[in-house]
This record gives C-alpha cells, structure tokens and sequence, in this order.
C-alpha cells in the first residue's frame, strides 16, 4: 500500500505555480519580441506560441511517458504508460506529488517542456523559417528533451547517480543554452550588417516579458517543491535574491570593463540570476542565494564578452545567460546546498563530482544531437532563411505584414 493522501492546500499551491509557469511563454515572446529587430516580432512571438500547441501535442502521445513513465535501462521511460492521458487521473502519486492530483503534475512539467525549445528562439532569431523551427521543436523534444527529463527527474541514470536539479537549470536551461550554440554555429551569421542585427523595436515590450518572466519565475521555482511548505517558501526567498544581486552585479561587471550599460543590461542581469538559481533554489537558502546571484552575474557577463569576442551570432544571448547560467548553477548546488536538504552525511565532494560529470554530459548531448538535428533537417529540406528574407524581415515573408 501506498502512503500518501491528497491535500487540497498542496493542490491550490500547484495550480496558481502552473499557471504561472504557463504565463512565462507569452512573457518569453513579449521579451524577445522587443529585443528583436521591428520586422521580425510576430515571427519571433509566433515561435512562443507554436510551441504551446505542437508540444502539447507531443505530451499527451507519449512524451509524458518517455519523460516519466517506467525506466527502460536509465535511458528513457515507456512512453505507453501514459499514452493519451492513460493513468493521468486525479488520484496522487507517490513519486511525483504525493499530495496533488496526478493530473497537476502531469500539467505543470507540461508548462516546463513548452517554454524551453522558445528559449532557444533567441538564438537563431532570422535564420529559421518556419518549417525549420517545427521540425526542431518536434525532433528536439523527442530526441533531448524528453530523455534528459527521464535521465533527471524520471528515475533515469543521472537521478540514480544522484544528480540533483531543483527546477529546471539542466533539463531547460542547459539543455537550452547549449542547443542554441549548437544553431549559431551551424545556422552561422545573419546575411544582414551589425548595425541591424542591433536594433530593438521596443524596449518596453521587453521590459514587461520580462516582468512576465519574473512573476511567473516564482512559480517555476517555488513548484519544484510540488507542495506549499518551507522548501517552497525558500525557493520563492532565493530566487528573488538571485535576481537581484546578478542584475546589480552584471551593471557593475559593465561599468568596470568599460563597456557603460543599457537598459538591456538590467534586463539580461535579472534573467542570468534567475537561470542560475533555478536548479537550486529549493536547495540552498535565501542568504546562500545572494552569493549565486553575484557569481551569475560575473559567470553569465563574462560568457556573453567570449561570445563576442568569437563573433558567434547568438542574437539574445541565450547560450550566455541561459545556458552558462544553468549549468553554472547546477554545479554551485554541491557547494552552497544546505545538509538538510541533500548533504545528510557530509558528502560534499561527491556530489561535486556527480552534478559536474552530470551537467557535463546534459551540455555535450544537447549540443551534438541540436548539431544532428539541424544538418539532417538541412540535408532534406530547406529550414533557413535567404538574404533577402532577412533583409526584409520574416514578418512579411510569413504573415505579409510589414512593420513601419
């Protein structure tokens, strides 16, 4: 017999934090709508948007199965277990949410999954074209997201390790960041001059995604926890903390290199700390939090000047913030976690080791099957964009709209 019993307080909690975490893509489009070029913004949002429909899609016909149904050699779970929603009932379970509907956590790691191909959107940004970036979406989701969720937070190799990320800071961001420099450099540079692949069309667009981003960041943190209690309550204090003192830390990083700042600096500063606490904000506590938002904001700035410095066409930086961020942070778990919560025996140094080994592997796969992905696409159909579609702007190529 199983012990557990569903608790309608738990239950609430989960519902406002998947609500949340489902309001982060709209965020996310509105983010980088505003940072991109004027005649790209509808397709950079749709690119959000799709992704609701098609992963959602994906989910219910086996994702959620190969993500977190019974383990098949430490590699990936058996995607008939929940094939159509079979066995997704209101009814809790003892390994995922012991008291919260089945149902809710089905739902919530569903919010997960649909933001993070988005992320990499600002990456590529003019480079796909439509058909380019479904295929992605689809053959990203099965090909890494679906295992390295399994390998993580499924019962797979790496959580039999011993591996640990509290929300997300391997199995989206890292695996995010690194697939987006697997694009860059295999899509290569925008056909356009650096004078326009600079330009914003409005900043207070992504000014209020990111405060979309922020909100919706407390329930993507504070719901790893899966019930309202004090390891929430931690989660919520830390991320706050974490984004706070990388933002400060990145402008500082900025004013000291002598590069001055703008108001993308805050922006990007306040997202590098909230990638960077992800994975262990349930983890550490709030104080702890200060000091990993301060190293996310020297890790994350330093990461974007290399990228520079490399002429690597990463036009939102998500492989700086995003993905140097995540697995950043899934390393500084083993040195700030608190004993009670993973160190019950003082076992630091190993699991040292295993966050570092584990994010290492999560980085490499990410980046060679994205790498995989994109040049079989490539050797079969046409997925990028022309010259002269990027001059124009991809708003009217695909929807016959020009921006003025």
């Amino acid at each position: 017999m199983t012990n557990f019993s569903m608790n309608t307080g738990d239950t609430a909690f989960m519902i406002l934090c998947t609500a949340m975490v489902c309001l982060m893509t709209p965020g996310l489009a509105f983010f980088y709508g505003g940072l991109a070029r004027k005649n790209n913004i509808l397709t950079i949002m749709a690119q959000s948007f799709l992704s609701v429909g098609i992963t959602t899609i994906m989910w219910v016909f086996g994702g959620f199965g190969l993500a977190f149904g019974r383990d098949i050699g430490g590699i990936i779970g058996n995607p008939a277990d929940f094939f159509l929603m079979r066995h997704v009932t209101s009814m809790p379970d003892l390994f995922h949410g012991a008291t919260i509907p089945f149902l809710m956590f089905f739902l919530y790691q569903l919010m997960f999954i649909v933001i993070t191909v988005p992320l990499m959107t600002g990456a590529f940004a003019g480079r796909l074209n439509l058909k380019g970036y479904v295929l992605l979406v689809v053959f990203w989701n099965l090909l890494v997201y679906f295992p390295v969720c399994h390998w993580i937070w499924g019962g797979g190799f790496l959580q039999q390790m011993g591996f640990r990320d509290f929300a997300g800071g391997a199995v989206i961001h890292t695996t995010a960041g690194f697939g987006s420099l697997a694009c860059i450099l295999v899509l290569g540079q925008r056909r356009i001059s650096l004078d326009e692949r600079q330009k914003h069309s409005n900043l207070m667009a992504a000014a209020i995604g990111t405060g979309l981003l922020w909100f919706g960041w407390f329930g993507f943190n504070s719901g790893g926890a899966l019930r309202a209690d004090v390891q929430a309550v931690n989660a919520f204090g830390s991320t706050f903390m974490a984004l706070a003192f990388a933002m400060i830390t990145w402008l500082i990083m900025a004013k000291i290199k002598g590069h001055g700042f703008d108001f993308v600096d805050v922006l990007t500063g306040s997202v590098a700390g909230l990638a960077t606490i992800t994975p262990c904000a349930g983890y550490v506590e709030p104080k702890s939090a200060l000091l990993i938002g301060i190293i996310a904001g020297i890790v994350c700035h330093e990461a974007v000047d290399y990228r520079k410095k490399k002429q690597w066409d990463d036009a939102l930086d998500v492989w700086g913030v995003h993905g140097m961020g995540g697995f950043t942070g899934t390393i500084l778990i083993a040195i700030f976690a608190a004993n009670s919560h993973l160190l019950s025996d003082g076992s630091s140094w190993f699991l040292l080791g295993v966050q570092v080994a584990g994010v290492v592997i999560v980085a490499i796969y990410a980046f060679l099957l994205t790498t995989a992905i994109l040049k079989t696409s490539m050797h079969f159909t046409t997925i990028t964009t022309t010259k002269e579609e990027q001059e124009e702007g991809l708003d009217f190529t695909f929807f016959g709209e020009k921006n003025k």
